[in-house]
């Protein structure tokens, strides 16, 4: 959360202001037609990936699969948090390893669990190899332009920039080099955690 938090400050982009005694409205909305979450969750990566790729839909109940796919990627709307938007793509190592971390809190949080004790069940999960870390390089399509991201020390949502991400389990800043904190630079997020990530905001093509 940290790091997304230094790049939503570093690119500029303007939070929604809410009141500090209210949050904001979650950005995900359950009542939007099925297709429009659909093309959400594909929004994620180039429609040559997430044309391809199984596909699942964010219901109340927790994720739903609308489509089975042939090249291994699962698109979906990821939630950090209950109040974000996070158009997501794994690739087919993330399908297997992550995803099914994602769909457990998801399950959990319809039930009626509080964000604590599902955080406690994942970290049990990973511990007790319910679940699991990546086992191999890979890549993380969240190239939308329609993710928000709620950062609790401000009490905002602010847009999610489109960048990449790639696993690197139980990473440390020391690890990528303690790269300075700007936007041109990558940085880590979860760190230390089985499902941390390093990210790249890319830029715009500069001729030399």
């Amino acid at each position: 959360m940290k790091g997304f938090l230094v790049v939503a400050v570093l690119i500029g982009t303007s939070g929604v202001a809410f009141a500090q005694a209210e949050k904001p409205k979650a950005a995900y909305d359950f009542s939007l037609p099925r297709e429009e979450r659909i093309r959400l969750a594909e929004s994620a990566a180039p429609v040559e990936i997430s044309g391809k790729a199984t596909v699942y839909v964010l219901e109340k109940s927790g994720y739903v699969k609308v489509r089975d796919g042939s090249n291994g990627f699962s698109c979906f709307v990821d939630r950090q948090s209950p109040l974000n938007l996070e158009p997501t793509c794994f690739d087919a190592e993330g399908s297997a390893t992550t995803l099914p971390a994602r769909i457990f809190v998801e399950e959990e949080r319809a039930k009626g669990k509080s964000e604590e004790q599902i955080h406690a069940d994942i970290d049990e999960g990973y511990k007790s190899g319910k679940f699991l870390a990546p086992r191999k390089p890979g890549i993380v399509y969240m190239m939308s332009s329609a993710g928000f991201l709620y950062i609790a020390e401000k009490n905002q949502l602010v847009p999610l920039p489109p960048h990449l991400m790639f696993y690197a389990p139980y990473a440390t800043d020391k690890d990528i080099g303690s790269p300075p904190p700007t936007a041109e630079m990558p940085h880590l997020i979860r760190a230390g955690q089985p499902d941390a990530y390093i990210i790249v905001i890319p830029g715009e093509h500069r001729a030399h």
